[in-house]
């Protein structure tokens, strides 16, 4: 830009005129003028121009903090009768804010979030587990992960299972989705999958039973003892139900040396076989339509024999990671709950 000024000025010095020049440094007219009229001004500083930039910046650097800091807080907190922000909500809002007036489109709000990585999203919940005896517990589960994860065995129900078409998704012609009728009367009555999971061999197996109960927890354990007839101490981790208390059952857990590693209240999350549960749902209980709990637990069982033979398919690492990540709420947290304190 600057060589082609200096052409400008010596071309007009030569005693070209403006035409002349601007055929000459392939420039318009106008701005040949423009840069003569400059110099006679101003002289060789106008080889320099000092652009102006654009309009000047509405919102200053506190001013666009403030935005952010007034989107991340919930409106109830800055006194309006609403739970949730709409970008005209807050745009009116900082408009009439006490003790400063910040004037901004819908649009430019719009892009200084993006810029400032604030997405509206799904607000997510957690349960909070009272358990004295949390961080004990959770220590205790971790620790049995890490040194005998080849002896660590998991354990829960899932259901209820009812016999009612549930929606889903699949392949179908452009506007003709797949249908299922709608049901009204449900005599079938439900079920209870107890399901048994091996952390070491990343086997899935269980039965349908009719409903949650100390006998059924006993049968499961006693499945879990014979998938290691070694006779070595294994570990099961289950949630707190009283079915899985009794004291018959206690007493047969101490007499085969299994231990019962029991998750802290509220905490069920802690219990890996939860994100199994996941592609169990999507793959066999999500888009079906069975006629009886027969023909459900047959395809229950189907699933499980394929599941075993192919646990590396990515389509259940992708289901079990969307179950896992859904079950823990948020990144970084120590499996859901709120964030650990850590020392400074």
């Amino acid at each position: 830009m600057r060589y082609r000024r200096a052409m400008m000025l010596l071309a007009s010095a030569g005693g070209n005129r403006a035409p002349v020049i601007a055929q000459l440094v392939q420039a318009d007219e106008d701005t040949v003028r423009d840069v003569i009229h400059r110099f006679n001004e101003i002289g060789l500083a106008c080889l320099d121009p000092r652009w102006a930039g654009g309009r000047p910046r509405r919102l200053s650097p506190d001013d666009e903090n403030f935005v952010v800091q007034a989107a991340t807080t919930r409106p109830t907190k800055l006194g309006q009768p609403f739970t949730c922000w709409s970008l005209r909500k807050l745009v009116a809002y900082l408009r009439r804010v006490h003790g400063r007036v910040i004037r901004i489109g819908r649009e430019t709000l719009r892009g200084l979030l993006a810029r400032r990585g604030v997405t509206f999203q799904r607000t997510k919940t957690w349960k909070e587990s009272p358990d004295p005896d949390r961080e004990a517990k959770l220590d205790r589960i971790e620790e049995l992960l890490d040194r005998f994860s080849d002896r660590v065995f998991a354990f829960d129900e899932f259901g209820p299972l009812g016999i009612r078409p549930t929606a889903g998704s699949g392949w179908a012609e452009l506007k003709h989705p797949d249908r299922v009728p709608a049901t009204y009367h449900r005599t079938h009555g439900g079920r209870y999958f107890h399901g048994c999971y091996s952390i070491g061999d990343d086997t899935l197996w269980g039965a349908n039973h009719r409903r949650k109960g100390s006998a059924n927890t006993l049968a499961a354990l006693k499945s879990i003892r014979a998938a290691r007839p070694d006779g070595a101490p294994i570990y099961v981790i289950l949630d707190n139900l009283s079915a899985h208390k009794g004291t018959g059952l206690r007493h047969w857990a101490k007499k085969n040396k299994v231990e019962l590693c029991f998750t802290p209240t509220y905490a069920s999350w802690a219990n890996p076989i939860e994100a199994h549960f996941g592609p169990l749902r999507q793959f066999t209980i999500a888009n079906s339509n069975y006629p009886n709990h027969t023909v459900q637990t047959r395809a229950l069982h189907a699933y499980l024999r394929w599941r075993n033979a192919n646990t590396r398919h990515r389509d259940v690492l992708a289901a079990e990671r969307k179950e896992r990540a859904r079950i823990r709420s948020e990144k970084g947290i120590r499996w859901g709950g709120r964030p650990r304190v850590r020392a400074a």
